[in-house]
């Protein structure tokens, strides 16, 4: 499989620099895999398609103000800093630019007072750098003042004060992502306390996302391709429901891709445990199963995914998909390829560019059924 055989024609004006005027007003293109029909709505059209017992799956990682300017404090020149994960305490992997200005032993000042500032540690992987923070006070503190909203490079502005609120979905938790899990972008709370109405259950796990999103596939060959690893977690309520959910033989919709392969990542199959049953506990067989019988369920717990999803993957957990529109031969257009036919997905986005739909992390949204 080749990564040409991901690639799409995409104009640039089409991709969306910022976000709609509410939420969930941004577009919805619903695509039914049994028919192979298509469907052009709104986003707060999409509980037309979710019915009584379906469970929404929402990743509730929040996105860090990681983006940082300052001064090297021998020479003065500017510094940028991006911020990737924190390696342990008060020492972060950071991207720097321009990366040849830093090195170990170097510092840069961010403020003085309240202070913030740090100094390189060490060379860290990718060309990134290990940098020690000091600080006054709170370090998340310090950082949701003088941070910015990491938006992805081909948003072509410096992000403002909407993005704060905006480059987050308004069930965000736990920060430490430093990109958005976008698809969750288009809700608004008042929708999801319809879904919750018509007996549709929100189920909450937590994917941070890393700057690995937006490196592109560089191998030819897609299966040689290696992806970037990830932090997940999955309550033991989440993984009780989603295992109830699946047992029961209902839906399991994943909003965004995220929260797909968390879930995927978090599978296993429980042996004695049948869809329809609502006796088993831990995958552990029931009174009167019999050996080899079984279905796929989701542990609990925290852990680090580099599961890659292109076709040919079966899916274990995942039913339907709430997703954005996804650049072309990356990582997120193979994983919705592997959840539809390719050739499909790639009719079905020539003809969201034909619609004018708007594309990436600000763009409109798609339902595959």
């Amino acid at each position: 499989m080749k990564i040409s055989d991901f690639d799409y024609h995409l104009p640039e004006e089409l991709i969306a620099q910022k976000p709609a005027d509410k939420r969930d007003c941004s577009r919805l293109l619903v695509v039914h895999r049994d028919t192979g029909a298509v469907e052009h709505r709104h986003f707060f059209d999409i509980l037309d398609y979710l019915k009584e017992g379906d469970c929404l799956v929402l990743n509730d990682s929040k996105v860090l103000p990681a983006r940082l300017y300052g001064e090297k404090e021998k020479t003065g020149a500017k510094v940028e800093f991006l911020l990737t994960r924190r390696v342990n305490g008060d020492i972060w992997e950071t991207m720097v630019k321009p990366g040849k200005r830093l090195k170990p032993g170097d510092s840069v000042m961010f403020s003085r007072s309240p202070l913030l500032r740090a100094e390189i540690k060490d060379f860290g992987p990718g060309g990134t750098r290990l940098a020690e923070f000091q600080y006054d006070g709170v370090f998340m503190e310090r950082l949701e003042e003088l941070g910015s909203m990491p938006l992805p490079p081909y948003i072509e502005r410096a992000s403002d004060i909407d993005d704060k609120e905006r480059y987050q979905t308004v069930y965000c938790k736990d920060e430490g992502s430093v990109a958005a899990p976008t698809a969750g972008l288009h809700f608004t709370e008042e929708l999801l306390e319809e879904a919750e109405k018509k007996g549709v259950e929100l189920i909450y796990v937590t994917l941070h996302v890393g700057i690995g999103t937006f490196r592109p596939v560089k191998c030819e060959n897609v299966e040689e391709h290696t992806m970037h690893f990830e932090e997940y977690s999955i309550s033991d309520e989440s993984a009780r429901d989603i295992n109830k959910a699946k047992r029961e033989g209902r839906r399991i919709i994943s909003v965004g891709t995220t929260s797909t392969r968390t879930v995927e990542s978090a599978a296993y199959f429980a042996e004695g445990v049948q869809a329809g049953s609502v006796d088993a506990v831990n995958g552990q067989m029931p009174d009167g199963a019999v050996a080899g019988d079984g279905c796929w369920q989701v542990r609990s717990g925290e852990g680090s995914t580099g599961i890659f999803i292109y076709p040919g993957y079966e899916f274990k957990i995942v039913d339907s998909l709430i997703t954005n529109f996804h650049l072309p031969k990356s990582t997120l257009l193979m994983l919705i390829s592997a959840l539809y036919d390719r050739e499909k997905i790639l009719e079905i986005y020539e003809e969201a560019v034909r619609e004018r739909y708007r594309f990436f992390s600000y763009g409109d949204a798609m339902l595959i059924l």
